[in-house]
């Protein structure tokens, strides 16, 4: 693995925001997360977004009366937009290591941050996400499903996928994702684990 990867720290997403490389970033919320969203009942449950970047979810659970909303970025320079964005909102937004993150969330929403981390690191993002959750609490997303040439993004399989969450969790739904955008079609899974 290139040495590069390494130093996909602070600075490198900052840089990437900063020069609007932003290739990642529909401009929207994601169609399957919002349709998710949509069908939630309880807008008292504590809600995490690790690697938000723009966070459009965060926008769209906000304009459905969710109340409690955790964002964690990496990236100062996009943080420093969501305080903006969301002033006098109420939301949480922190400039942190999701790895270093500690806390207690009924439901994490994966949105394209899964496919920014090295490889070498999935294993400890579901950990992380395990530490993360409550009991009885859930995971859900989209990931690519397709190869990438070098990266980020890095992308994968849902067989691949299926081996590093089911040891973990009570439950592990992958299935093809049948409301993607258009330029993702075919090429993502809807992910839906329970802890």
């Amino acid at each position: 693995m290139p040495a590069s990867f390494a130093s996909l720290d602070d600075k490198y997403w900052s840089e990437r925001y900063q020069t609007r490389q932003t290739g990642w970033d529909i401009g929207q919320p994601s169609t399957p997360l919002q349709a998710y969203i949509d069908q939630l009942e309880d807008k008292n449950i504590a809600i995490l977004i690790p690697g938000c970047g723009n966070a459009y979810e965060a926008q769209y659970l906000l304009k459905k009366g969710f109340t409690d909303i955790t964002l964690v970025d990496i990236s100062s320079a996009i943080v420093s937009e969501l305080q903006e964005v969301f002033r006098d909102q109420p939301i949480k937004i922190l400039h942190k290591d999701f790895f270093a993150h500690t806390g207690q969330y009924d439901l994490i929403m994966e949105q394209t941050f899964f496919c920014a981390l090295v490889p070498s690191l999935r294993q400890a993002y579901a950990n992380q996400m395990c530490q993360l959750l409550k009991p009885g609490g859930k995971l859900v997303g989209v990931l690519f499903d397709r190869p990438f040439e070098g990266g980020p993004p890095f992308g994968g399989s849902a067989a691949e996928y299926l081996s590093l969450f089911q040891p973990l969790f009570s439950k592990a739904f992958i299935a093809p994702c049948h409301n993607s955008i258009a330029p993702r079609a075919d090429a993502e899974v809807w992910i839906n684990l329970s802890h």
